[in-house]
């Protein structure tokens, strides 16, 4: 099951591409517009996105181009459109979208499309993991002799994530492990501050309320630590 975001002001199409991609399985968000869609973005990643170019606030080729220069567009971005030309097609590819749809879109291509988005992501999602480990591997024994040489000089010791990341397992359970040993670091090391793992992991507060309940991230034990 994948976890896809849906943004076109028509009210008829989202409610049509919700049901197919729920019949298929996947746990589907909708947004009417831009401002809708970039506070969906910034409560979690998404693993697919599928973008209207033509929207009443901001059009998807901009909210595009946001989400690239943010660092934002880290999950590929199926783009919609039954007016846009060739041009707007090859534009949104040079900046970073996966492909393009041109309305009416037939259930045949909006399911090839969405299974070589999903395949995409879920490609890098594993090499992203292997990133991970790999570097935690590297940087726990010197993160360990850091909190040793501190706490002997008298320094309060650092926290240390001793999380171990199973690649074994569904994309979405192997991400949400990683976000949540993420954010229990951040928490552990601001001594539970919600105001200062905000700002550090450049969230509202808000949004990381929500993600640390869906996370099931234990604030009362990030405090008493």
């Amino acid at each position: 099951m994948a976890n896809i975001l849906v943004v076109d002001d028509e009210h008829g199409i989202r409610d049509l591409l919700s049901e197919i991609l729920n019949d298929e399985g996947h746990s589907v968000d909708l947004a009417e517009n831009a401002t809708q869609a970039r506070a969906a973005r910034a409560v979690g990643p998404y693993d697919l996105v599928l973008l209207d170019i033509w929207m009443p606030d901001t059009d998807g080729v901009t909210l595009l181009k946001e989400w690239a220069a943010s660092g934002l567009l880290t999950m590929p971005v199926i783009m919609m459109s039954g007016h846009a030309t060739i041009d707007t097609a090859v534009e949104a590819t040079r900046i970073g979208a996966f492909s393009f749809l041109e309305k009416p879109i037939t259930l045949q291509k909006l399911l090839k499309a969405v299974e070589a988005g999903l395949a995409r992501s879920q490609a890098r999602a594993t090499q992203t993991a292997a990133a991970v480990v790999s570097a935690s591997a590297l940087a726990q024994p010197q993160a360990g002799a850091l909190a040793t040489s501190l706490a002997g000089e008298g320094v309060a010791e650092l926290p240390v994530s001793h999380q171990d990341f199973d690649l074994d397992r569904p994309l979405r359970e192997a991400r949400d492990g990683f976000e949540k040993a993420y954010f229990e670091f951040h928490l552990a090391r601001e001594g539970g501050s919600m105001t200062r793992v905000a700002e550090k992991t450049g969230l509202e507060r808000t949004h990381l309320y929500r993600k640390l309940r869906q996370l099931g991230v234990d604030l009362g034990r990030s405090k008493r630590n």
